[in-house]
């Protein structure tokens, strides 16, 4: 038993001695793989960074080579530029060397030119002396005496000259002025050209069907009872179809009736309670469209710093008018007229575009008192802060005062032009529309004319031809035959400008 146990132990410790040293062979081995892989992926990493780093040298070697291209491609601009510098100061630099000979040359040929006419003053000088000498002794009297004499000959042959000059200067000045005037007053209509008068006292309210006027009527008249105590407008219902007619002398209150029962016929229900309340919120809706359009006319005008009374007022004009013709659109006629002369006349155009805007301010008020409208809008302008000169103008304009402006007989003038102006009056619209068509069809009459329109309240006919049948030259002469034959066959204001229009157009479409 003891030596089976010695043999086991020897068996054990020559096993484990085996295992030890199969161990350290296997470690060995696995070890020397290890430092072989190591070896193999050194080397490949060291490849590998050895060609970035060539690739990485190549490319700053680029980048490098490039910015010394552009360093010299630099250089060599900016050497050029200074070459063209050079060159052209060099070209300069003679300019200026040829300037100075000739200079030179020129003030030599001056001081010899000079030296000569002085010799030639001083030889006159000696002939004058003499020549006074022989005339103090034919004459006999001295050079003093005889300057004198000869003085006061030439005062009165030049005092009687100049009277003589004078008067003409004065009559061609007057002419002339006369003229002018009228030049600027033309061109001053010429730009000017504003619609026909069409107001008159009654407005016509459209209705869908004839069933509305029952409702609009009412139980025995009472809705329309209501509406024209409200209102104050007379409301006719008769035969006309799908139509009521709003009659009264004040436009305000016909808008007024005319903007309550169009609301009332939209909204379906008629009865005197809501007319009156209707009524009453169309009024204050009516208020501020009068205020709005005062502020709207200031602005397209240019007007500014008006008194908000004033500025209402102007928005009440555009429900008023006189002999037909509504009096916002003559105040902004007369306004731009004012502006346009006052330009032309070298005077302040905003003072003659605010007095024009204002000269019938006096016609708005809803109460008129005994004074005249411009004394009135005179006054209405004096109590809202307006300067003296746009005062004068507004009370001057029907000369109910002395005139102490420029502006004064401006607006006067203008006011007058748009009342007077062919179309503004209802009474005198037959006669220019008769003269407009005989301006068209006479332009009309020649061959190759297309067509014609007169414009500019017939102060202008503008005629296009066709190209075809007329030529340039031909455009011309046609200008100039028809003007003759408006000069001797018609009568007109002022001047009729004649425009013949050629053009030619070819057109195609690309499909």
């Amino acid at each position: 038993m003891l030596i089976g146990i010695l043999i086991g132990l020897i068996g054990l410790v020559g096993g484990g001695v085996a295992v030890f040293v199969l161990q350290n062979v296997l470690l060995k081995s696995k070890r020397d793989q290890i430092i072989r892989e190591a070896e193999s992926e050194g080397e490949n990493l060291k490849k590998e960074k050895i060609l970035q780093a060539k690739e990485k040298f190549f490319k700053l070697k680029e980048e490098h080579e490039t910015a010394m291209k552009d360093k010299e491609r630099r250089l060599q601009s900016t050497e050029d530029r200074a070459k063209a510098r050079e060159k052209t100061l060099s070209q300069k630099i003679e300019e200026v060397g040829r300037k100075e000979s000739d200079f030179e040359k020129n003030q030599q040929e001056l001081e010899l030119k000079v030296q000569a006419f002085d010799l030639k003053h001083q030889e006159l000088e000696k002939i004058q002396e003499k020549r006074v000498a022989e005339l103090s002794k034919i004459s006999g009297m001295s050079p003093e005496d005889a300057k004198n004499h000869l003085m006061e000959a030439l005062k009165d042959e030049a005092r009687t000259g100049a009277m003589t000059h004078i008067k003409e200067i004065t009559e061609e000045a007057k002419l002339n002025a006369n003229r002018e005037a009228k030049k600027i007053v033309i061109q001053m209509i010429q730009r000017v050209a504003t619609e026909h008068a069409v107001e008159n006292a009654v407005s016509v309210f459209n209705i869908e069907s004839d069933e509305v006027k029952g409702r609009i009527i009412g139980r025995e008249g009472r809705n329309i009872r209501a509406l024209e105590a409200a209102t104050g407008v007379e409301i006719i219902v008769d035969d006309t179809p799908e139509a009521i007619i709003l009659s009264c002398f004040d436009p305000v209150r016909r808008e007024i009736a005319r903007l309550s029962l169009h609301q009332l016929v939209s909204d379906g229900r008629i009865h005197p309670a809501r007319i009156e309340e209707v009524v009453a919120k169309t009024k204050k809706q009516l208020d501020e469209e009068i205020a709005e359009t005062g502020r709207r006319t200031c602005m397209d005008l240019g007007i500014h710093g008006l008194h908000p009374e004033l500025t209402r007022m102007v928005g009440r004009m555009k429900y008023r008018s006189s002999y037909g013709q509504n009096l916002l659109q003559h105040s902004r006629e007369v306004a731009n007229m004012c502006a346009i002369m006052a330009a032309e006349l070298g005077l302040n155009v905003k003072i003659a575009k605010r007095a024009g805007l204002l000269h019938d301010i006096g016609k708005v008020p809803d109460e008129e008192p005994e004074l005249p409208h411009a004394i009135l809008g005179m006054k209405l302008a004096e109590k809202y802060g307006e300067k003296p000169d746009v005062c004068n103008a507004i009370g001057a304009h029907h000369d109910e005062i002395e005139m102490t402006t420029l502006i004064s007989p401006i607006v006067q003038v203008c006011d007058a032009v748009s009342g007077a102006r062919p179309g503004a009056r209802r009474e005198i619209v037959e006669a220019y529309i008769k003269r407009i068509k005989e301006l068209e069809s006479l332009a009309l009459s020649y061959d190759g004319v297309q067509t014609a329109y007169a414009i500019q309240a017939g102060r202008e006919l503008r005629v296009l031809v066709e190209a075809e049948k007329v030529t340039d030259l031909k455009a011309d002469e046609l200008s100039f035959a028809i003007s003759q034959r408006i000069q001797t066959e018609m009568t007109y204001p002022g001047q009729v400008k004649v425009t013949v229009i050629r053009e030619k157009r070819s057109v195609n479409y690309a499909k």
